[in-house]
Order: structure tokens, then sequence, then C-alpha cells
């Protein structure tokens, strides 16, 4: 399995620094109903400039990232829009720990997108010599939570290790993952 990585209704990819990627992301990362909820916390990207910039530099660290790290986009395959983002990265303070994260324009939520993408990355993920994968959401963020749980998470506590903030911790192993939809699937 290598990316891209296809669902039924989505295709998992690197970034792109072309406008289409460009202005997907700052659609996401340049509202603060998303921004909000990161962890760390950042403030909304101001401007296309701005965000051709964040691209950019994702783009360049992507090939030097040990996999399965990274960041990705998520499209959807009926009309190729980038809809979301998914991230795996090594937690901090001691980058021992795996975290995935999943961002969605709000247009796009409660349709079952990050679930289906996510479930998707993370069977890619433990095709490398991986054991467990976190994910971390705000005590508030139900929906992020709903999330991590329909991925197959199970919640393993709160703490402030991470970004000094109150989280709840989520964790999935490889024999806890749903299948990905849409996998054996071959096109008509």
């Amino acid at each position: 399995m290598q990316l891209p990585l296809t669902t039924d209704r989505l295709v998992v990819r690197d970034w792109t620094t072309e406008d289409p990627d460009v202005q997907a992301a700052l659609d996401l990362y340049g509202r603060p109903e998303v921004t909000e909820w990161l962890t760390p916390v950042i403030s909304s990207v101001a401007d296309l400039a701005a965000m051709r910039a964040v691209v950019h530099s994702w783009t360049e660290s992507q090939p030097n990232l040990v996999p399965p790290t990274g960041r990705f986009a998520m499209v959807r395959r009926e009309d190729s829009q980038v809809m979301g983002g998914l991230v795996l990265r090594m937690l901090p303070p001691h980058d021992h720990d795996l975290e995935l994260t999943w961002q969605l324009r709000p247009a796009e939520w409660g349709h079952g997108y990050a679930t289906e993408a996510a479930i998707a990355l993370l069977h890619w993920a433990f095709t490398f010599d991986i054991d467990e994968i976190f994910a971390l959401a705000r005590p508030d963020n139900t929906r992020a939570i709903a999330t991590a749980q329909r991925i197959g998470m199970e919640w393993v506590g709160e703490t402030t290790k991470y970004y000094d903030t109150s989280l709840q911790v989520y964790r999935v192993r490889q024999s806890d993952l749903p299948d990905v939809p849409g996998a054996g699937r071959t096109e008509d």
C-alpha cells in the first residue's frame, strides 16, 4: 500500500504547491472555527501568500520525513476538491509517540470524510514498524472525540503532557482498526 491512498469517496495524497491546493488549504487553515481546535493552538492563516509559504514548507520537508510521518491532503474523488488535511507526527516532548490529526472544512463536517480518510491512512501507517498511534482532543471537542471513536480508537486518559494543555488521549492499534471503506474494490 503506497500513497496516494484511495477509498470509496476519497484520495489521501501529499499536498502540492499548485493553486488549487493552496487555496483549499487557506479555506481550511484560514478559518478560526478550524484552527481553534488544533494542538498546539495556531492562529488562522491570514492570506493566500502566507498559506502558499506554509504549503511550500510542507512540500519541501515531506521527502525528509521518516515514513509514515507527514502532512497529507484529503481529496474528494468525485470532484477532486481538497476538503481537509491529515497529519501523522511525533508527539512532544520526547518524539516517542506518533499522533494522528485531521482537519476538515466546516462545510464537510458530519459526512464521515475524516473517519474514512483516517482509517485509510492508519492502515498505511501500520505497514511500517508501528505498534500504536494516538489522537488528542480538547475535552470539549465532541466532533474530534466522536471521530476518534469511529476510527476504532480507545480512550486512555487525560493529560497535560503534550502542548501544555489538558487533552483527552485516544489510542489505536492495528488490530483495532475497522476495514478501509472501498478496500479491495475494483473500478468498473
